[in-house]
């Protein structure tokens, strides 16, 4: 019979345990859903550019190593959509190895996690070509905005228990805008005419629910990369943020550092890898938003680790190698400034067997400071200053029909290369 008792006493305090556990799991999936009462999460990013090439290396597979991570975080933060603002390939005809992997990162998202993306074409995007199936692949969660007669078409998402609303501009220019629109106001910038298309969505724009807006801009007065093209000629790129101030979070893409400034609801997540040398310092990563009925609630960056790091190294040759034989991060993305006065012997070769991914080797020791400084300046000019230093090295100063004639041809070119 004591044995008996001794049973039955195991067996209650089991059933205690057990019932204590399960009371804990009630409590705390009821905390989490007050926490989540009334919101709704999505992750923010942008500037995929899959594809892309540095220096003649594919990064293919550095892409592939930091989207694994965005789907850990998409997993981990259980949110309710993903947006992504532009430029999600590097060209505007990829190569079938970048379409790839996008397919298998969307169905991975949309199939078998079953969450929702929104994504909007860039200027290193073709928008027609991205589009392809849109009408189709929107049943199954994965929505594709490329084109100016979808402005005034919301999207809505429900989270928890809050429904947002959002809407996207695909990236245009002026002369794109006055075509579809014919607009009875001067459209001559990009600003004019990125104003022009939120005043737009505005009348049209529900006020029962958040409203969020996803851009592919460049807003004037934020911090740039090296790795960006320019939108047009001469600063008309520029975008004034004032034009924002109506949405309840502002989902940015074009410039390349994560960054927002004055308005916390105003962002750029920034691109998913460092993209050129002048990124070296950057901290990339995705922007996780929470969002309720009054608007924004948080933005958190989530940071995103490359398989390979991107690095600018300074210092004399035999510093470097022998510092090189336990680098642990031997295998990063370089560039080196060597320091020798003197003439060297096949530097790179050295340097490639302890660092084997040097991408670009200068040697600011054997310039005088003038020569060093016009060379870095030299570096950051693009197509339109070196068109315009060699006609005056050849000829002479451009006319100013001729100045005109040259940036109508670059951007036609532009133009060319989305189409």
């Amino acid at each position: 019979m004591a044995c008996l008792n001794r049973v039955s006493t195991q067996v209650n305090a089991h059933k205690l345990v057990a019932t204590h556990a399960l009371l804990t799991t009630a409590i705390t999936a009821s905390d989490w859903h007050l926490n989540r009462e009334d919101s709704m999460k999505f992750i923010h990013t942008s500037d995929w550019h899959i594809g892309r090439h540095f220096h003649n290396v594919s990064l293919l597979d550095d892409q592939k190593h930091v989207l694994k991570q965005l789907i850990r975080h998409i997993k981990d933060e259980a949110v309710d959509a993903v947006v992504i603002a532009g430029d999600i390939y590097d060209r505007a005809v990829p190569p079938a190895a970048a379409v790839t992997v996008l397919d298998d990162v969307l169905n991975e998202i949309c199939v078998d996690l079953g969450i929702p993306v929104l994504l909007i074409s860039g200027n290193h995007d073709s928008a027609e070509r991205l589009r392809f199936g849109a009408r189709q692949l929107c049943q199954a969660g994965l929505h594709i905005i490329s084109e100016l007669s979808q402005l005034s078409q919301p999207i809505r998402i429900r989270g928890n228990s809050q429904e947002v609303c959002f809407f996207g501009i695909p990236y245009n220019d002026p002369e794109s805008v006055k075509a579809h629109f014919k607009p009875d106001v001067p459209v001559s910038t990009h600003d004019q005419a990125h104003r022009y298309l939120i005043e737009h969505i505005s009348s049209t724009k529900p006020t029962d629910v958040p409203c969020v807006l996803i851009s592919h801009c460049f807003v004037d007065g934020w911090d740039e990369s090296e790795s960006e093209r320019p939108l047009s000629i001469g600063g008309a790129d520029r975008i004034s943020i004032d034009a924002f101030t109506d949405f309840d979070y502002v989902a940015l893409g074009h410039l390349h550092s994560p960054q927002h400034k004055g308005e916390q609801h105003i962002r750029y997540s920034g691109s998913l890898l460092k993209y050129s040398f002048s990124e070296q310092h950057q901290r990339k990563g995705v922007t996780l938003v929470e969002m309720d009925a009054n608007g924004m609630r948080s933005a958190t960056h989530l940071p995103l680790h490359p398989l390979r790091d991107m690095r600018i190294l300074e210092g004399d040759l035999a510093t470097l190698l022998a510092q090189g034989k336990t680098d642990p991060q031997q295998d990063d993305y370089l560039l080196v400034r060597l320091t020798d006065k003197h003439a060297l012997l096949d530097p790179m070769s050295k340097l490639r067997q302890v660092y084997p991914n040097v991408l670009h080797l200068e040697k600011p020791g054997m310039l005088t400071m003038s020569e060093q400084s016009l060379k870095r300046e030299s570096l950051k000019r693009g197509e339109w200053e070196m068109c315009c230093d060699f006609f005056k090295e050849m000829y002479d100063d451009l006319t100013t029909e001729q100045t005109q004639a040259l940036k109508d041809i670059i951007t036609d070119i532009h133009k060319g290369e989305r189409a």
